[in-house]
């Protein structure tokens, strides 16, 4: 029986993170959830404690690729880990989609497509240039490029670590994998998150996302 971990890196998300925690046990693959609490000033902890997750607790927030980096010496006997959002809620259960290409060796890094928004968001900027940077480096047409949900091999795990401890964090992890020859999958999945609308605090958030994938993208076309 593979050894499988589930990795929820959260900031201030006590109103979602026990729904969250709850789908993940629904996920008969799964045998054991480790959250990354960074440095929350709200509830999360405790909501962590009260649904039976591990908790590793940081005192100082690192961001999301900073969280997951937290987590890695927590990770050494584990086969396949799977990174999922903490805001997912009860939609964590499609977390199984994602597992069993990875199970099954059709795919060593999984990742999840969602299901269209509900409202409307950006306007496909930030989406559509890591497309295509991941098309560039890897001949990979993606629709989910900044998707945090994958699961993946020890091995692949072990070979795009440390990550980057920004935004940019899914799409280094997506060139990565490919410059390295490991095979890389989208599926279709129901998973759904708490959606950044056409607002100020939208904006802001995608703006500093779009800085972090420039990054990211100007340290892989260095490489070139």
């Amino acid at each position: 029986m593979k050894n499988i971990a589930c990795v929820i890196p959260a900031y201030n998300e006590e109103e979602r993170i026990t729904a969250t925690i709850e789908g993940v046990k629904k996920v008969p693959e799964i045998n054991r959830i480790l959250v990354i609490n960074d440095g929350s000033t709200d509830g999360t902890a405790r909501k962590v404690k009260d649904a039976g997750a591990e908790l590793l607790d940081l005192k100082v927030n690192r961001g999301k690729g900073g969280a997951m980096n937290a987590a890695l010496p927590y990770l050494k006997d584990t086969d396949i880990v799977v990174f999922l959002d903490a805001d997912l809620g009860e939609t964590s259960a499609e977390a199984s989609k994602i597992i069993k290409p990875v199970l099954e060796g059709k795919a060593d890094l999984c990742i999840a497509a969602f299901a269209p928004p509900r409202k409307k968001g950006g306007f496909g900027l930030v989406k559509g240039t890591a497309a295509w940077i991941i098309r560039k480096t890897g001949e990979f047409d993606s629709i989910a490029p900044l998707s945090g949900q994958r699961a993946m091999t020890a091995e692949v795990l072990k070979a795009i670590t440390p990550f980057s401890e920004a935004y940019g964090v899914e799409l280094g992890m997506t060139l990565s994998a490919l410059r390295q020859g490991f095979r890389v999958l989208e599926v279709p999945t129901e998973m759904r998150h708490n959606e950044t609308g056409r607002d100020l605090k939208g904006f802001i958030h995608r703006g500093k996302q779009f800085i972090d994938v420039l990054k990211v993208i100007k340290n892989e076309l260095r490489r070139k």
